[in-house]
């Protein structure tokens, strides 16, 4: 006996309210597109879209990655959106621009890098 698994239609969620979370590393650009609360309506990455090695961590990748993660998310209604930025990576710029040419609403940009607080123990002195 064969199961043949028929293809469920996604259920649009009409969320008008969203979080842009934009996470640029020097390896990659991960995008996620949340509600309010948190809970994950569009995401991708620079991996995701066909790019692979040190390409993932170019600005054009960042603007792929938000194009795709934006059209999904507009699917689903999302119209108004507040972006948290993190990550030293060199997308940062390029992901913002990109978001702002999906003709979402902005209310407000977040750095939320995390900042380092003297960090761990410095090795041990090297003696010669």
């Amino acid at each position: 006996m064969t199961a043949v698994a028929s293809k469920q239609k996604k259920k649009k969620k009409n969320i008008s309210l969203g979080v842009a979370h934009v996470k640029a590393t020097f390896n990659n650009t991960i995008v996620t597109f949340t509600d309010v609360q948190g809970n994950t309506i569009a995401s991708s990455t620079s991996g995701s879209n066909g790019f692979k090695g040190a390409k993932k961590a170019t600005p054009f990748a960042a603007q792929v990655t938000v194009d795709k993660a934006a059209a999904e998310a507009k699917e689903h209604g999302l119209k108004t959106l507040s972006i948290r930025v993190q990550g030293a990576g060199s997308q940062r710029e390029s992901a913002l621009r990109a978001i702002f040419n999906q003709q979402f609403i902005v209310t407000t940009i977040t750095d939320v890098s995390a900042v380092a607080h003297n960090g761990c123990k410095a090795p041990k002195r090297r003696r010669v």
